[in-house]
């Protein structure tokens, strides 16, 4: 099988699904800009729609809210039901490229000791001030299931449906509308963590690598000691399906492109035989 061939055409179609996503969004993703050349500048058609509905915004609401930051509810929903199976698919297209890759780990780093001094106990060397944010990454590990089978949805009754005559009077509870503004700064982020995945596969690809090679050396250095097991997580995908999977006839073309790359991280992570 030509893996090369696989992992750069399913890299081209998520691409074009994320393009896709971002031209939904409408977000200002100024930073992004040129980093895939099928991006479309800003004014253009393809961003009509998502200004459309911002514009359907609550007048009360909208000159408190910074416009790039919030998406009508809808909307918002929208894009989330592609968002999550194209993570999911991103992510197996990391473990598929890191097929075969060995790293060495450096050395565990020794925690240095506080300093003494005679009659004035531990010296605390002060913290060192934050020169640049941190970036958003894409999480190598799929998030597992809870425990918990609760389903926590929109709660209909969130104030307190008590009246005291006399005191208070009884009112509606408003209900939830498909325009309400709901805050897209994680959403900003999460797509911002897709760009720069696939932007920079090889550089995911090793930073998987050393998560398995760091587990290989925790697995064996708990066979030797004889210790209960501490390492977190064996495998990088949750067991079952994965997250975004239609049963049914796939809708979109992420559905397609996770249905592919499911089976190839699958076969990927497969131990080699040497027999």
């Amino acid at each position: 099988m030509d893996w090369d061939a696989a992992i750069e055409r399913n890299r081209e179609a998520l691409k074009r699904i994320l393009a896709m996503l971002v031209a939904m969004a409408g977000l200002e993703l100024e930073e992004l800009r040129g980093q895939f050349t099928f991006f479309r500048q800003k004014g253009t058609a393809a961003s009509r729609f998502s200004r459309a509905e911002k514009s359907k915004l609550s007048p009360a609401l909208t000159p408190a809210l910074a416009p790039a930051l919030f998406l009508p509810r809808r909307l918002h929903r929208a894009i989330l039901r592609l968002l999550r199976p194209a993570e999911a698919a991103v992510r197996r297209l990391i473990v598929v490229a890191a097929r075969g890759l060995v790293v060495v780990l450096p050395p565990p780093r020794q925690k240095p000791q506080p300093k003494y001094r005679p009659g004035a106990g531990p010296v605390r060397m002060p913290a060192r001030p934050k020169t640049r944010a941190r970036r958003a990454s894409l999480p190598l590990l799929d998030a597992l299931r809870p425990w918990s089978h609760r389903r926590y949805g929109p709660q209909t009754c969130g104030v307190p449906r008590i009246c005291v005559p006399g005191y208070s009077e009884p009112f509606r509870i408003p209900a939830w509308s498909p325009k309400d503004p709901i805050d897209a700064r994680r959403l900003d982020a999460r797509l911002a963590a897709l760009v720069f995945a696939l932007d920079d596969l090889p550089g995911q690809a090793r930073r998987f690598a050393r998560w398995k090679a760091r587990r290989d050396a925790a697995f064996a250095r708990e066979r030797e000691t004889g210790e209960p097991r501490r390492f977190g997580r064996h495998s990088p995908l949750k067991p079952g399906l994965p997250p975004g999977w239609r049963r049914r006839k796939p809708v979109h073309e992420v559905h397609k492109v996770l249905d592919v790359l499911h089976g190839l991280a699958f076969e990927a992570l497969q131990r080699p035989d040497t027999s």
